[in-house]
């Protein structure tokens, strides 16, 4: 079930967050991630419209949207390649009819994801934090 994030829920998102982007990201230190959870807690989540994927009273994945911009998209490691990703982007698809993002180029695996749900790359940047290069992608229904 997709439902609005609650403030409950926080613990949870920061972990899945961590977890996953430590996974995908290894190309980009642990402790880079490790310092964001702070503004990841008291910044990003806040700033966004967040929505989590629970499952018998477990988080396994959420997404958040800043405006039109899918901020983070994440699902737990032991829970990917179930259709969760899927099925959150279809719920932010149905909550904004144009939407961006951007993905480290080294993450291939979430690039192949975003082309399989529409998202075409715009062009390419240097991460302001990491110096990695990613690329924005943009989708419109």
């Amino acid at each position: 079930m997709i439902r609005a994030f609650e403030s409950s829920d926080m613990n949870d998102v920061l972990n899945i967050w961590l977890e996953a982007s430590i996974g995908a990201h290894g190309f980009v230190g642990k402790e880079f991630w490790e310092s964001r959870i702070d503004d990841m807690r008291e910044i990003y989540i806040p700033d966004s419209d967040t929505y989590v994927f629970s499952e018998n009273g477990t988080v396994k994945g959420f997404f958040s949207l800043h405006t039109d911009s899918l901020a983070a998209m994440f699902v737990s490691p032991g829970a990917q390649g179930k259709g969760i990703g899927q099925q959150l982007m279809n719920k932010a698809k149905w909550l904004r009819r144009k939407l961006n993002l951007s993905v480290y180029c080294e993450n291939e695996k979430s690039i192949q994801f975003y082309r399989k749900c529409g998202f075409k790359p715009v062009k390419e940047r240097a991460n302001e934090h990491t110096g990695h290069i990613e690329i924005l992608m943009e989708y419109s229904s």
